[in-house]
């Protein structure tokens, strides 16, 4: 977010996007470079050296990022083992056929939403339907992180 946030400007430096973002530099680190590696973010190296996103952030989708980081985009797996789970696990075909309906959901959001939409770039926001009541939301990494309980 930070590098979509300061897109078309000068490069940021790992320390400044570890305090924007509350992130231990060595964690940073891994990401960028693996983010770097997929050509989308670069590196510039000297005294005005930094990381930069590649592409806009209208051009990033939030799914891209994801898969690359985390794997798949749900926590039950990708849809191929999931419809392969339906076809051989009749037992619990109703409940993978759900996971498998989450998943697509997920990913339908992920793959619509870029990095412009969630750092406030307002020629590029995700329209919100009206009809729906805005719902004060928790912090999204509780969701990452592995091994945390739901409430």
């Amino acid at each position: 977010m930070t590098l979509g946030r300061r897109y078309g400007n000068d490069t940021v430096k790992i320390r400044d996007i570890a305090l924007d973002s509350d992130l231990p530099e060595k964690f940073l680190e891994l990401i960028l470079l693996e983010l770097k590696n997929a050509r989308i973010v670069e590196s510039v190296r000297g005294a005005k050296g930094g990381y930069r996103l590649r592409r806009a952030p209208a051009e990033i989708k939030l799914s891209e990022i994801i898969r690359l980081v985390d794997g798949p985009l749900a926590p039950f797996g990708d849809a191929d083992q999931l419809r392969s789970l339906i076809i051989t696990d009749p037992d619990h075909r109703a409940l993978y056929g759900v996971f498998l309906e989450v998943r697509d959901a997920a990913a339908k959001i992920l793959e619509s939403t870029s990095v412009a939409d969630i750092v406030g770039d307002s020629s590029k926001t995700r329209k919100k339907s009206s009809s729906k009541k805005r719902v004060k939301k928790g912090p999204l990494l509780a969701i990452v992180h592995e091994g945390e309980k739901s409430k």
